[in-house]
């Protein structure tokens, strides 16, 4: 008789949608309380509260294509197959929470946070803006800061050294069943 951890997707499933919620709220009072461009210093010269959107992908990459059509919609089709993918790793690392699992938990409620915007709206809802001196960072929004924070978990996970027997990708799980 073999032991069987318990399963901990519901927890990470919960942690994507907490992220998701939050996403959505965020949006949702930028575009009740900011005019389309206006902004609410934060910190001044440094963070506002903005109101802008971007049909385009990352750092407004394809926004001023000639068939913004087709860019919105492979953007929206590559974000789903991402999210689907995510998913299927997060079922397949599930009976753990590890560095990776909470990673591809926050990739997950940033693809689906984002690409929500793009099929409701056709376009994502920014609002973050930062500046450092003389440097303007792309607005962005909590999804796009969720994916990044995912990514760069993803990447610390894979720097840290691992002891015998606590890896936390698909292949160690793998073993074990």
């Amino acid at each position: 008789m073999s032991f069987v951890a318990p399963r901990r997707l519901p927890w990470l499933l919960g942690l994507s949608a907490l992220i998701l919620l939050a996403d959505r709220l965020t949006k949702i009072w930028v575009g009740e309380h900011v005019l389309m461009g206006g902004a609410i210093p934060i910190i001044p010269r440094v963070l506002r509260i903005t109101h802008w959107t971007n049909q385009g992908a990352a750092f407004s990459l394809f926004a001023d294509s000639a068939t913004p059509h087709t860019v919105r919609w492979t953007l929206i089709a590559f974000s789903l197959l991402a999210a689907v993918v995510v998913l299927i790793a997060m079922i397949r690392l599930g009976s753990r929470i590890t560095l990776t699992t909470v990673a591809l938990a926050l990739i997950f409620a940033g693809a689906l946070g984002n690409v929500h915007d793009r099929i409701a709206y056709g376009s994502v809802i920014d609002f973050i803006e930062v500046h450092i001196y003389t440097y303007h960072w792309p607005d962005f929004n909590l999804a796009d800061s969720s994916i990044v924070t995912g990514a760069c978990l993803l990447m610390l996970d894979s720097l840290l050294p691992k002891s015998r027997g606590q890896g936390s990708g698909i292949r160690d799980q793998e073993k074990t069943s």
